[in-house]
């Protein structure tokens, strides 16, 4: 499996070289050249399949022969070794909840695929690799946990001052030995826009081999496909693919959802599902596409104003409108409304939402609703104790921690403050 540009000025590469250049020297988010046809007989019997199995089915065309067989096995092994369950919530609606891994969250699993596939190329050159991650949120405690100790790796975060919860930064700020969180003075949009900068300095390009772990990088964006298959391999009713609505903010997770589709997966359809900062699907409503400024919500790991994997999504559809539309709808979901839907489904079911399952769940409902004898699944992508705040304040009922998060309250944040500017970040970058 090659990979290409979609600036289409750039050599294609292999796997390895796509997951250490992170991003094209065109500036261009690498695609596969092809998508794996997943044999009918795997979709068929996908109940008999353990995670790890089917796991290895599904990346190892991606990864092809740049990392050995019984190596991936053991990559997707340890990637996927927590539980995936798909929960009923009411008469058409499943939570699949992607919180039950050490961070408590669905990026758990792009970075620890990504961190042990970059730590196995480590072993193949001399030079250390420095990560660069810009971080709404999730992200950063995925990374920094999936990267922690890593031989021959060094990660250095970038995270919004003032916008991700408490227990993100204490997860992102805490780890201390190849892990530096920059906390800097700007939004989530500056954090990206001053990353994807430094992989086009030519000084910085000379002095460190720089990869990201957002993403944009295939090795963090492609296992996010395996949600949708452990989804499935859950689904009881097979006759009758289920509507999955993602809460979507860079839009890495949907777009994988959307590439396993493509691969032979079956899905009814699938709901991009945004708060305000809701480019996408103010295009899939009208077809003209423009970025916004980002806002502060409720649900911030989605404050993204400029969706770098949005590119990706028009890749796979060849740019039409017309067969984007038929495959995805999208709903925009304020902050009053993700309140409202928390408090809603905790007295009706019992069940608590974080605030960016509550924007899926709020979709999926509206989409139902029109869609009488349909089910559906959400995805719910965070565990609630990451946004007490706001869940505490609307279900009057306390959050218990975590026995996996308590220890990060005990720990003291170390974090470098910078302005949103390129230059100080390339100042401090070049120091190190």
């Amino acid at each position: 499996m090659n990979y290409y540009s979609l600036n289409k000025s750039a050599s294609n590469v292999n796997f390895r070289e796509a997951t250490i250049k992170g991003q094209a020297p065109d500036k261009g988010l690498y695609f596969p050249e092809t998508f794996p046809v997943i044999d009918p007989s795997v979709i068929a019997d996908m109940e008999k399949y353990s995670k790890e199995e089917l796991a290895f089915t599904i990346m190892h065309p991606y990864v092809g022969d740049t990392i050995d067989k019984k190596t991936l096995y053991r990559i997707v092994s340890e990637t996927v070794n927590f539980p995936f369950p798909l929960v009923q919530v009411n008469k058409n609606m499943f939570s699949l909840e992607l919180f039950h891994g050490p961070t408590l969250a669905f990026k758990d699993v792009g970075a620890r695929f990504m961190s042990r596939c970059l730590g196995h190329f480590s072993q193949e050159q001399d030079e250390k690799i420095t990560v660069l991650v810009a971080t709404s949120g999730d992200t950063g405690g995925a990374v920094a946990n999936g990267f922690l100790g890593v031989e021959g790796v060094e990660v250095v975060i970038l995270y919004p001052s003032g916008k991700v919860s408490p227990v993100q930064e204490l997860q992102l700020t805490t780890c201390g030995q190849n892990i530096t969180a920059l906390e800097i003075n700007g939004s989530f949009d500056d954090c990206q826009a001053m990353v994807k900068d430094a992989f086009m300095d030519a000084d910085l390009s000379k002095k460190l081999t720089l990869t990201s772990a957002n993403s944009i990088n295939v090795a963090r964006w492609l296992p996010q496909q395996l949600y949708y298959f452990f989804a499935y391999q859950q689904w009881q009713e097979k006759g009758q693919p289920p509507i999955i609505a993602v809460p979507s903010g860079n839009f890495g997770n949907i777009c994988a959802g959307l590439l396993a589709h493509a691969s032979g997966l079956p899905v009814q359809h699938f709901i991009a599902a945004c708060n305000v900062n809701d480019a996408v699907p103010q295009y899939l409503r009208s077809g003209i596409y423009e970025p916004v400024i980002a806002e502060a919500t409720i649900s911030n790991a989605m404050d993204v104003g400029n969706p770098s994997n949005f590119i990706r999504i028009m890749e796979l559809f060849h740019h039409d409108f017309a067969n984007i539309t038929s495959q995805v709808s999208g709903y925009t979901v304020s902050d009053n409304a993700t309140r409202k839907t928390i408090s809603e489904v905790y007295t009706a079911y019992q069940y608590t939402l974080d605030p960016h399952g509550a924007v899926a769940y709020h979709a999926l409902a509206a989409y139902l609703a029109q869609q009488q004898q349909q089910k559906g699944i959400f995805l719910e992508t965070a565990h609630p104790v990451k946004f007490p705040e706001t869940v505490e304040a609307v279900t009057g009922k306390r959050i218990d921690i975590p026995e996996e998060t308590k220890y990060l309250f005990a720990k003291e944040k170390h974090s470098i403050q910078l302005d949103a500017s390129f230059d100080e970040l390339k100042a401090w970058l070049m120091e190190q």
